[in-house]
């Protein structure tokens, strides 16, 4: 008896690159795609009615993006694994990643046969991460790009945003100083409490002294 094939949901902003990898899809025995979503809410609400094996996600689409569709579908679906396809291979990028429950990251200009193998790994709970991704994530680990890399894997915003918490600076002259929305700041305070596994702001700042992310 033939194993059930891989489900598979698309997830991309441009219904190009959808169609394009859904003819490929198609061409394949054991993947079947299930459905294409075109933003992130639409994504949540496909694998809540189909919990897909498989969603193939793009980071950048309008609205939720793909890190918080990321979460949202693994809180609803937990056995439904998630392939980032995406352009971008910036540490501001991959980590968050992987942090809100993607099992692999991979880029588009990888080789559509690269894909299909990526999603049978990933279905069965394998990583599967582009060379240049991989390399990303050594030397994260070694403390080789820019020097330092925090632990945590913050974006330089949110290390921005800690520095000021450090500093005594509140919601609102945090915002103005970066010339962001006050509930923007609220999101990266958020985001950095979250990854340095902390309680308050007070914690995070004695964080930052701690580390010598900020210095008197």
């Amino acid at each position: 008896m033939d194993a059930k094939p891989v489900s598979v949901l698309i997830v991309d902003d441009h219904e190009v690159v959808r169609r394009g990898i859904r003819t490929f899809l198609d061409t394949v025995s054991d993947i079947t795609v299930v459905g294409e979503a075109g933003s992130g809410e639409q994504a949540v609400s496909l694998a809540r009615e189909f919990s897909p094996d498989v969603v193939l996600m793009d980071l950048i689409l309008p609205g939720m993006d793909g890190l918080e569709a990321t979460r949202r579908i693994k809180a609803l679906s937990p056995h439904t694994q998630v392939v980032v396809l995406t352009s971008y291979d910036q540490d501001e990028y991959i980590f968050p990643a992987l942090q809100a429950g993607a099992t692999s990251y991979t880029l588009k200009d990888m080789k559509m046969e690269s894909l299909a193998d990526a999603i049978r790994k990933t279905s069965h709970g394998e990583a599967s991460l582009h060379p240049r991704v991989a390399m990303r994530i050594v030397k994260s680990l070694r403390g080789e790009i820019n020097g330092e890399v925090p632990p945590c894997c913050m974006t330089e915003r949110e290390l921005e945003v800690l520095k000021l918490i450090a500093q005594g600076f509140s919601n609102c002259q945090i915002a103005e100083t970066l010339v962001i929305s006050e509930y923007t700041v609220k999101g990266h305070v958020s985001n950095i409490l979250s990854k340095l596994n902390l309680a308050d702001r007070t914690q995070a700042a004695v964080y930052a002294w701690q580390e010598g992310i900020v210095r008197r």
